[in-house]
């Protein structure tokens, strides 16, 4: 007799809870994790981002190989290149470069306009747009648009057109590899890693920079967490959700990162937010859950 259904169920229920905590907590403390790190004299792109990719990515590739998963094909390495250009020298590279003059909850907040390019990218390719959707982007870039006039970002351009790169960045190159000749899940995301950190390492070379001292405990530690738990365990669960839950729940992330990197910058360190960065934050989140519902009600 084959055992009752409930004894596999519960244990496969609590591996769903444990990887969105994962996936909720962690990827929405990497933007506090980023404000440490520069806070403890980490460079931005050669160290934060760069070797962060590099080493995390190495240690998924090599993983990946003695578990007999086949390497990318020549023909995939340029592909992979490009996603590694785009998501993270440009989504990834561009937040940590934000962080230096702007809040880590207001960087999440600015990410998380990424479903909403996203979805505006999707129709420029021609793929179909519903209603609701269409409803979503505008109530989505409205929130967008009062952000970036009417937030604490005035005060710094620079700031300002970083957190605009990076979630154009991020969409565009998802859209661009929709279709695309890749390899498993996870050997994908370790290659785009390793191509993505030498890129960085190499922009941040570039840039001049380098350590003025020896480099604070502080800075190492959160590094070491951006790329163990961030890099690592966070995306590992990510993909695992993806192929166990429906993505509407493992995109769910989204929602939630924001407001823990709002909480976790708020109670750590110590940031300050004006009634119009959490009145912008809503309304962004606000089009992000119109435009799934949306998508939800399609399907």
């Amino acid at each position: 007799m084959s055992a009752p259904p409930t004894t596999s169920a519960a244990p496969r229920s609590g591996l769903v809870v444990l990887a969105l905590l994962l996936v909720y907590v962690v990827w929405g403390s990497t933007y506090l994790g980023i404000h440490l790190a520069l806070e403890g004299g980490m460079p931005p792109l050669s160290v934060i981002s760069g070797t962060r990719f590099v080493i995390a990515g190495g240690v998924l590739y090599a993983l990946l190989r003695w578990r007999g998963v086949p390497a990318p094909t020549r023909a995939q390495w340029p592909t992979l290149a490009v996603m590694g250009f785009s998501l993270l020298f440009l989504g990834n590279g561009m937040v940590v470069m934000a962080e230096r003059d702007v809040s880590s909850g207001l960087a999440a907040v600015a990410v998380a306009s990424v479903p909403l390019w996203m979805a505006l990218f999707s129709a420029f390719r021609g793929q179909k747009v519903a209603g609701g959707e269409w409803l979503g982007i505008a109530v989505g870039f409205a929130g967008v648009l009062w952000l970036n006039a009417g937030s604490s970002l005035t005060a710094t351009p620079a700031g300002l057109v970083f957190l605009l790169v990076a979630p154009l960045g991020w969409a565009a190159g998802s859209i661009w590899s929709r279709g695309r000749d890749l390899p498993s899940p996870f050997m994908t995301a370790a290659a785009q890693m390793l191509c993505g950190g030498a890129i960085l390492v190499v922009a941040g070379l570039l840039r001049g920079e380098r350590m003025d001292g020896p480099p604070s405990l502080q800075g190492m530690l959160a590094v070491g967490y951006l790329t163990v738990f961030g890099s690592i365990v966070a995306f590992t669960a990510y993909v695992w959700l993806l192929h166990n839950v429906r993505p509407v729940l493992a995109s769910s992330y989204a929602y939630v990162n924001p407001v823990i990197a709002v909480a976790l910058g708020a109670w750590i360190a110590h940031e300050r937010f004006s009634a119009a960065d959490i009145g912008a934050m809503a309304v962004i989140l606000a089009g992000v859950v119109v435009i799934t519902l949306a998508r939800l009600r399609r399907a």
